[in-house]
């Protein structure tokens, strides 16, 4: 294989049309440190698509783990597509210019395999949307064999049923080890005379392997799952796959450097995977335990490689919780002291609200100033025990008055309306702990920082999601958010240095409503994208009134789904499929959320039995 280095050389129908569109250097490719191998000496083809925007996937370090996974198997190569911008496909459209690789500009519909990621649920437009711009037909059960086999895999993975009519297989887990082994199966099955189906069966035997086919759901009156049909062959319950060994996980020597400014434009260094705080409203949190760390010599390794190879001046610290590091301290000090004096600095994502993670974002003040990111979530200590936060009020005033006191103005905290057992007086509290923190700020700033204080909030709806203690919840419903988002507008209207920003009521009720939705909503999602939808996630894109047709034409309702009330004994959508986390331990919490006690991380604590553990034959692993 070969790294490609920048070329001019564009396609005659590039260079017509790209001139004539918005950011089109977004679309060429040929990037440094991209891997472009003999597409007639790879025995397995895949195309890896990221169904949004350049700017956001060349932005998801999953997408260069996997691209290094497959593309360091010699008979294997794997190239990248994006969705292209709504001015690119109508030319492309227009032209019969089908989607294409970044790569080699092969159409995608001549990969063998074409693998997407799901990150958001209000991307499954766009799947469909870039399976018709390829010219593939958008239902597994209308694929020939000349097909590719369609296969997606990410967190919205965890529950599949929404897309279970498009995608004839799903990997649950993580797949750095696991994708290789699948493209082998194909290789093999091909080889030997075989067809997609034996392909499907065999895949079977893959961890985190999930064939929506062979598994047939039959529905109550009322919309529940009456019962799950299994293939014999099949597995009653899919385990997700995941590594074991965050030293051994494939990494890229040398990172990707995309032409255009992307959403996340540093060095991405992952440190470690899971998160055992527990928030019982945080998917992530559950699905990817347990912790695994790297090492830091390995990871003080990696940061010299990328930034030699890329050439960044920022290296970001990547992990659901990077400051529970256990080595974030000498990490820091040692990316500074080898970094620093060539301008290269640190960033760390949202912070944990204590002394420690104030001293940690000073030291990285350093080289670049940058603001402070806290996130208590709910405004009282009854809501924050009820979700597990695990931060008390004199946490968060003791962490931003360090942060005051040693200069920051500006600080960013992330709350959430519309939780479990969240009242008026909850919403009043988060009012009420912003007067706190601006009268702390005022309090400890030092007299010779003339700029005023600001506080930048982040308000989002609360969304039930699968695998969390919460999938049985109820989505508030819309004018349930628009009375509550009014009601803490009007308490933080006459604080001026607070600015705020609540998330869509309305897309966050279509996200409720396909986070825990099951099969018959294939049926509305493609009703919708025939309609016009598109980019949902995107306001500017995002109709509403579309889906609500969409919904209606199938006799459904988005609160059918958004709002329905599971019972703990239903089958759930994803009742097949496991993340490693226990059902029972899931109730447990849930109860104890509705009497706001709390469950200590057993990183520091004694194990409180989730499963995981004993379920998947591993434990934490921390590198102290």
């Amino acid at each position: 294989m070969s790294e490609k280095k920048p070329t001019a050389k564009l396609l005659d129908w590039e260079t017509e049309l790209l001139p004539s569109v918005e950011r089109p250097g977004q679309y060429i490719g040929q990037e440094i440190n991209s891997i472009e191998k003999n597409w007639d000496e790879t025995a397995v083809k895949m195309a890896f698509i990221f169904p949004d925007t350049y700017e956001i996937g060349m932005s998801h370090l999953g997408l260069r783990l996997l691209y290094e996974a497959v593309n360091r198997e010699p008979h294997f190569l794997m190239e990248r597509s994006f969705a292209p911008m709504a001015d690119m496909e109508a030319k492309m459209r227009e032209r019969g210019i089908p989607l294409f690789s970044w790569e080699s500009r092969h159409p995608v519909k001549d990969f063998d395999v074409i693998g997407f990621t799901l990150q958001y649920e209000l991307s499954f437009t766009n799947v469909l949307n870039m399976l018709d711009l390829a010219g593939i037909p958008l239902k597994s059960c209308q694929r020939d064999e000349t097909a590719p086999l369609i296969i997606a895999g990410g967190p919205v993975a965890y529950n599949s049923e929404p897309l279970a009519d498009f995608i004839d297989l799903f990997v649950i887990g993580e797949a750095e080890e696991v994708l290789p082994q699948l493209l082998d199966l194909v290789q093999t099955v091909r080889q030997n005379g075989g067809a997609k189906i034996d392909i499907l069966k065999q895949a079977l035997k893959l961890p985190g392997v999930y064939v929506p086919r062979f598994y047939e759901f039959s529905y109550t009156p009322q919309g529940k799952i009456e019962s799950v049909r299994v293939a014999d062959f099949a597995p009653s319950v899919v385990h997700k796959c995941l590594i074991r060994d965050m030293d051994r996980v494939v990494f890229p020597a040398k990172g990707m450097l995309p032409y255009t400014q992307v959403v996340h434009d540093r060095v991405m260094l992952e440190v470690m995977r899971g998160c055992n705080r527990g928030c019982r409203f945080c998917q992530a949190g559950m699905i990817y335990r347990p912790v695994r760390e790297k090492s830091l010599d390995l990871l003080l390794k990696q940061a010299s490689e990328q930034t030699a190879s890329t050439g960044y001046d920022e290296i970001g610290l990547i992990s659901l919780s990077s400051a529970d590091y256990s080595q974030i301290g000498p990490l820091v000090d040692n990316l500074i002291a080898q970094h620093g004096a060539r301008g290269v600095g640190v960033s760390l994502p949202s912070l944990r609200a204590d002394a420690f993670s104030v001293e940690l974002a000073q030291k990285v003040q350093q080289i670049r100033k940058s603001g402070l990111t806290i996130a208590p979530e709910a405004g009282s200590q009854r809501l924050r025990d009820s979700i597990n936060k695990g931060v008390t009020q004199e946490d968060i005033l003791s962490a931003v008055g360090a942060a005051f006191a040693k200069g920051w103005t500006s600080i960013k905290l992330y709350f959430m309306i519309g939780l479990p057992y969240e009242t008026m007086e909850d919403i009043t509290g988060i009012a009420d702990l912003c007067k706190k923190i601006l009268a702390c700020g005022a309090k400890n700033k030092p007299g010779y920082i003339r700029k005023p204080i600001k506080l930048s909030l982040g308000i989002a709806n609360f969304i039930p999601k699968s695998h969390t203690p919460f999938q049985w919840e109820i989505q508030n419903s819309e004018e349930e958010l628009r009375q509550k988002q009014s009601y803490l507008r009007e308490l933080l209207r006459p604080m001026r240095p607070i600015t705020v920003r609540f998330h869509d009521i309305e897309a966050s009720m279509l996200e409720a409503a396909f986070s825990r939705g099951d099969r018959r909503l294939g049926e509305v999602l493609l009703k919708a994208w025939q309609k016009g939808c598109k980019f949902d996630g995107w306001s500017e894109h995002f109709r509403y009134g579309l889906w609500q047709q969409a919904f209606l034409e199938c006799g459904l309702t988005i609160d059918e789904f958004a709002r329905r009330d599971y019972d703990e004994d239903d089958i759930l959508p994803w009742s097949h499929i496991d993340c490693g986390v226990e059902t029972d331990w899931l109730k447990a919490e849930r109860h104890k959320a509705a009497q706001a006690i709390r469950t200590n991380d057993c990183r520091y604590d004694a194990c409180n039995g989730c499963g995981v553990c004993p379920n998947l034959q591993i434990q934490n692993d921390i590198k102290n």
